[in-house]
Order: structure tokens, then C-alpha cells, then sequence
């Protein structure tokens, strides 16, 4: 058996209660996938989106639902050993993977010296929305899962004044007929750092020039959310799926109020009418 063989086998066997399982299930309950969809799977060189992609081959073959996918990855200015790193592991693990260039790292900094991040981030969403076009694809799979969805929200409530969570699909507001869809919504990142230690994998953990030379505000923020959830989660080891099921389980009675469509609805709107 060949070693990419052992890894894909390794998903649906070894890691069928944690990886694939979660997978299939944030399919099946979010409708992420339709029949004859045509997905660009996103590769960013880290373990999660090389995970995902794994697990749409893994869906091709043994899947009900009909559809084509396309394996793409944006250099946006790496180093050449970067770069090369993620054409190794797709070769080792054996994915048809197209790498298209940029100059948004170069283009960002030049914008803004002392913290290009956000429009780096604008303008690699933009970029990929583009080749997904290019592609004829109408949906982007991304490789967030459990851990970012969770520690987004913390971030939201605690930096940003406001609740609001990272959704596990939204169409573009853009790009017409593009839809972005976040199949690992429900894998812990935990699970899939086993599967990459159990394979012996080794991925890039980021690949940005930027860090090379600065303390970045919003890592350290998502940094300091990480340890906050690890440290409640040894006084309340469900902590972490708490707060996941209560963004789905939100009484409307019982809040000070919400914006909907951008319109703010506060409890005192319709507060005399229950007395």
C-alpha cells in the first residue's frame, strides 16, 4: 500500500469518530454539498486545508451526492522554500493541486507597512473568489474547523462588543452565484493534530513574510482565546461544545436586543405589549 493510501485509510478507519465522521456530518446538516457542485478546495500549505482536501477525495469516492472539485492553492508572495513544502506534501499525499501566483503580500505591505493583515486578507478572498470564477466553480471550501469557530466567536464578544460567529457557509457578496462552505466545521483541530502526528506530516504552519519580523495583534488575540478555552476546559471539559450548541440555542426573550439585516430591534421594543 502505497503511503497516501495509509493516510486517506487512516481517516476513514483510525479517525472515522473524530475526522470523518464530523466531516460527512457538517455535509449532511449544513447541505454543503449538492449534486453536481463544482468546488475549488482551498489550500493554504497548513495541516487543516491539506486534511479537507483528503476528505473531499475520500467523499468522491464513497459519496451519494454527484460533484467536481478542483484543488487549488494561491501563492501570494511565499519563499521558495515554502512554496516547495506545499508541493511536496501534495505530492505525498497524492493530490492534483494547481498553485496560481499573486503579489498580494507585496501589494499589502506596500499599502499599510505597519499591519497589511487585513488588507492581505481582503485581497486573498478576492483573489480566490476570482479563480473560482476562472474555474467555472460556484462554491470555495475553506479549512476552518471547530476550534476557529469557537474562538472566533470569544473574539467577537470580547474585542468587538457584539455576538456573531463564523458560519459554516455564506454566499459572496461580490461574486454572484459563489457560495464559501467550511466542510470542517465540526472537527476539533485536536483530532486533526493527531491525524498529522499519527501520519507523521509535517505542514506549514504559516507562511506569511510578515511574521517573520513583527508581533501580529490579532494572532496574539486569537493566541490568548486558545488558552483561555484550554484552561476552562480542565475545570468543564465540554466548555468548548457549550458555547458551540448556545450560538445555536439563543433566546431572543432573554437578550438586551440584536441586529437583523442591519436593523437593531432592542427588548423595550415590544416590552409593554407583554404586560
Amino acid at each position: 500500500m502505497e503511503r497516501y493510501q495509509e493516510i486517506e485509510r487512516s481517516i476513514i478507519k483510525k479517525f472515522r469518530k473524530d475526522i470523518w465522521r464530523m466531516f460527512t456530518k457538517a455535509i449532511n446538516d449544513y447541505e454543503l454539498i449538492k449534486e453536481n457542485d463544482k468546488i475549488m478546495v482551498c489550500i493554504s500549505g497548513g495541516k487543516d486545508s491539506f486534511l479537507m482536501a483528503k476528505c473531499f477525495e475520500e467523499l468522491k469516492k464513497h459519496g451519494k451526492i454527484h460533484f467536481d472539485v478542483h484543488y487549488v492553492a494561491m501563492d501570494p508572495g511565499y519563499t521558495k522554500t515554502n512554496t516547495q513544502k506545499i508541493v511536496e506534501n501534495a505530492q505525498v499525499l497524492n493530490i492534483n493541486l494547481e498553485i496560481f501566483k499573486s503579489d498580494i503580500f507585496a501589494v499589502a505591505t506596500s499599502l499599510n507597512k505597519d499591519n497589511p493583515c487585513y488588507m492581505c486578507a481582503r485581497m486573498r478572498r478576492g483573489s480566490l473568489y476570482s479563480k473560482a470564477e476562472e474555474l467555472g466553480c460556484n462554491k470555495i471550501a475553506l479549512g476552518h474547523h471547530f476550534d476557529d469557530v469557537i474562538e472566533t466567536t470569544l473574539l467577537s464578544m470580547f474585542y468587538g462588543a457584539e455576538i456573531k460567529t463564523m458560519l459554516p457557509k455564506l454566499h459572496s457578496d461580490n461574486f454572484k452565484g459563489l457560495e464559501l462552505i467550511r466542510p470542517l466545521y465540526l472537527v476539533k483541530e485536536d483530532a486533526i493534530k493527531a491525524w498529522q502526528r499519527y501520519n507523521k506530516l509535517e505542514f506549514l504552519n504559516c507562511a506569511c513574510p510578515y511574521f517573520d519580523s513583527h508581533d501580529n495583534e490579532n494572532t496574539g488575540k486569537r493566541i490568548a482565546m486558545k488558552n483561555l478555552i484550554k484552561k476552562l476546559r480542565e475545570e468543564h471539559k465540554n466548555i468548548d461544545n457549550n458555547i458551540f450548541t448556545s450560538l445555536n440555542n439563543i433566546n431572543l426573550n432573554c437578550i438586551l436586543g440584536y441586529k437583523k439585516d442591519g436593523k437593531y430591534k432592542s427588548f423595550l421594543d415590544d416590552y409593554e405589549m407583554k404586560d
